[in-house]
């Protein structure tokens, strides 16, 4: 993943930065002790234990450089100076689904952030590159894989 350009809110570094202090302090202590415990089962040519305590340290050291990395290399969205007269990265946006008459909101992150479950759009995605710029009362077709969806922005917010 390349991490130049990446967008982030401070909820985003916040709990990125989170996540890495957790992988720094608890799981490299846990995957050492993995280690320890594996190397006395003996010879470490056969113990299939060592070999996957030794992968995922190595699984856990790189997921460590990619988020300091991204962190370095993050440009933060300051939220009190995001303007929602428009969609941008940082505001909460409501739309109307025209096809389902569903009131949704999604609040428009960088792809570092997206998370669907919590409504969570990347800037980067099909819906969230269409609603980038735009203003309350427009309507947009974003072409998705499931087909062409027709949103209405009713509100933007922070």
């Amino acid at each position: 993943m390349a991490n130049e350009g990446v967008v982030l809110t401070h909820q985003g570094v916040k709990e990125l930065e989170e996540k890495l202090e957790y992988l720094k302090t608890v799981r490299r202590l846990e995957i050492a002790e993995e280690i320890k415990t594996a190397r006395a089962f003996g010879d470490l040519s056969e113990n299939a234990e060592y070999d996957e305590a030794k992968n995922e340290q190595a699984k856990i050291e790189g997921e460590i450089v990619m988020l300091e990395n991204m962190l370095r290399n993050a440009t933060v969205v300051d939220q009190e100076d995001v303007d929602v007269q428009r969609v941008n990265v940082g505001t909460t946006v409501k739309v109307l689904d025209k096809e389902y008459d569903e009131e949704i909101e999604y609040k428009i992150v960088g792809s570092a952030e997206a998370d669907l479950s919590t409504n969570k759009i990347s800037n980067e995605s099909p819906v969230g590159k269409a609603l980038l710029g735009k203003k309350v009362g427009n309507l947009v077709k974003v072409e998705t894989p499931g087909g062409i969806v027709r949103l209405k922005i009713l509100d933007i917010h922070r």
